[in-house]
């Protein structure tokens, strides 16, 4: 019996990769492997290399440092992993700690928080001139979304989650869309073959392909791969220290744009003290201030139930919290760059986990950390 189990057992593994060879789903090798994704996976990937020709540290406040985490903040970081928590305020950093090894200069995955970064090199796209207006359509740029079901989705679309796509976002099937992308090592056929299924510009539904096909076709419209002109137009312009890693899905090839641009908190947060200064860096402009200032504003479309969006803007979460309207941007597990206007502040954390979601569409840990660092400040 025992000898017949084996058989049978080992038969089925020659049977399920046969079936994995023929379908050219070999990505589910390394899927299965990995299993789940970790802030540590660009050593598992092949990255480009975002340069930083510029650096330039951060100054620290006078009084660097000598807030403390709040009791609650602190069992909040050590629930949920934290390996990096930085408070930015009035362009000083006020506070900062790392745990489980990480340091001021430890890379880490940015997850989500890439779709943002694409986001702003859109905006810098436009203010170039490279792409006249949001509502061009991406077929003017992609000939594969010329097809009659694809032609009117528009740049737009894709910039606040409303194109309509067939892509699953789905994290937990390996046969996702998402996995695929991720583990896999052809991005640009796998949203090529994307197609338009509802009708974009007016469910927000959030989906990973969106910021793929932007990033295609900032691709398209500079000449140069994402990271190339990440370093020229935003990361040197923002005097990062570090040079970032974006993963790739193969050596040489398409940026996985979605997630996995891979740095520090102290360089990230130069993303939400861009925005915090309305496109400005050292006085100059490397956003325009019209466009950052849509970009945080609630995009004119409705979720699933009918409600109109309040959380969405071009690749910003939006959320009130303490009475303060906030915008910031935010991976899987648990990335966040929190930008407060009223407070002149930038508050950064990474780490492993995130907390729960929300009626609101947000995390409970979200209000964790934003009415945390306002606390340790002495912010009412």
């Amino acid at each position: 019996m025992r000898k017949k189990l084996l058989t049978g057992f080992a038969g089925l593994l020659v049977l399920v990769n046969l079936v994995i060879v023929v379908s050219g789903k070999t990505y589910l090798y390394k899927a299965v492997w990995y299993n789940f994704a970790d802030i540590d996976d660009y050593k598992i990937f092949d990255n480009s290399t975002v340069k930083a020709n510029a650096p330039v540290e951060w100054p620290n406040a006078a009084d660097y440092n000598q807030a403390k985490l709040t009791d609650t903040l602190e069992a909040v970081h050590q629930r949920l992993e934290s390996v990096a928590f930085l408070i930015i305020k009035n362009d000083s950093v006020k506070y900062e700690q790392y745990w489980d090894g990480y340091s001021s200069s430890s890379l880490s995955n940015s997850f989500s928080m890439a779709k943002t970064i694409v986001g702003i090199l859109v905006g810098i796209a436009i203010d170039q001139g490279k792409i006249r207006s949001l509502d061009q359509q991406v077929g003017d740029f992609l000939p594969e979304f010329n097809s009659p079901e694809n032609k009117h989705l528009t740049l737009r679309h894709l910039l606040i989650m409303s194109s309509g796509l067939n892509w699953d976002e789905s994290y937990s099937n390996p046969l996702s869309t998402t996995t695929e992308a991720y583990y896999g090592q052809d991005l640009y056929s796998l949203v090529s073959d994307l197609q338009v299924v509802n009708p974009p510009g007016k469910v927000f539904e959030y989906m990973s392909g969106n910021t793929e096909l932007l990033a295609l076709v900032l691709i398209k419209v500079t000449g140069k791969s994402l990271s190339e002109y990440a370093s020229e137009v935003l990361w040197t312009p923002l005097n990062a220290v570090h040079p970032a890693l974006w993963s790739t899905d193969k050596e040489g090839g398409h940026e996985k744009a979605y997630c996995c641009f891979n740095s520090n908190a102290r360089d990230f947060a130069r993303i939400g003290s861009l925005f915090l200064n309305k496109g400005r860096w050292n006085g100059k402009q490397v956003v325009s201030e019209s466009y950052v200032e849509e970009s945080v504003k609630p995009a004119p479309t409705i979720y699933s139930d009918g409600t109109p969006n309040s959380c969405y803007g071009y690749h910003w979460w939006l959320v009130n919290a303490k009475g303060r309207d906030i915008f910031y941007a935010r991976g899987i597990l648990g990335q966040y760059i929190f930008v407060i206007p009223d407070e002149q502040m930038v508050v950064v954390r990474l780490g492993h986990k995130r907390g729960e979601r929300t009626e609101d569409k947000h995390l409970t840990d979200v209000y964790d950390y934003i009415e945390g660092a306002m606390e340790m400040m002495k912010i009412n």
